[in-house]
């Protein structure tokens, strides 16, 4: 088996593939490449995101073929794709950061920025907070509600089917911070990040 992570260039992507291989070991082929016929033919597939969602959307489409093998994966062969940081908000059908700007649609919805109450809340949300698990979900396996997540946005993404939301964060209000629906899976928080819980959702994901 293989799970490529998907890099096309929104961003340093390393701490992403570190965290893949070290979970990974010699188990499974973590492959990182932006290559239309390697990423149909992947097993799983991770698409990072880092910067604005209207640049990294920008930097998918600027590669030949590659929103196109992302669509054909998720929607028509049905196989596990995880979204980390703008990796998730891109799945929206739009994004209000800097212009509006276009989304994915894979689970509709919207992108804007955090209400920080009239400056009493810091942007970007940086930083380590408790996730709300609401739903039972596959990468959250063995994961404890009230785990501690490591965080870097401005932005939320607000699912029009609330059945999407696998957890939430306090912030300034109850923000959506995981989705699950069938075989795609987000996090706001960065995984990667988060220490030896962040390990287990990856490792969670890897084995599904």
């Amino acid at each position: 088996m293989n799970v490529t992570i998907v890099d096309y260039k929104s961003g340093n992507i390393s701490s992403v593939i570190n965290s893949f291989r070290e979970v990974a070991q010699n188990r499974i082929k973590i492959e990182i490449t932006s290559d239309v016929n390697k990423i149909r033919s992947s097993d799983k597939i991770v698409l990072p995101g880092q910067g604005s969602f209207k640049s990294c959307v920008s930097a998918l489409k600027s590669i030949d073929g590659l929103v196109d093998s992302l669509n054909d994966f998720v929607m028509n062969n049905k196989k596990p794709l995880l979204g980390i940081c703008v990796g998730l908000q891109m799945f929206a059908d739009v994004g209000y950061e800097e212009t509006e700007t276009k989304g994915l649609g894979w689970i509709p919805g919207k992108v804007i920025k955090i209400d920080n109450r009239n400056g009493e809340y810091k942007l970007p949300h940086i930083g380590w907070n408790q996730i709300n698990i609401v739903k039972e979900s596959k990468i959250f396996k063995n994961i404890k509600d009230k785990s501690h997540m490591y965080f870097v946005h401005s932005y939320e993404f607000i699912p029009n089917d609330k059945n999407s939301i696998s957890a939430t964060t306090d912030y300034s209000s109850n923000l959506v911070c995981a989705v699950e629906k069938d075989n795609i899976f987000g996090t706001q928080f960065h995984p990667e990040k988060s220490d030896k819980v962040g390990l287990n959702i990856i490792d969670n994901f890897i084995n599904l």
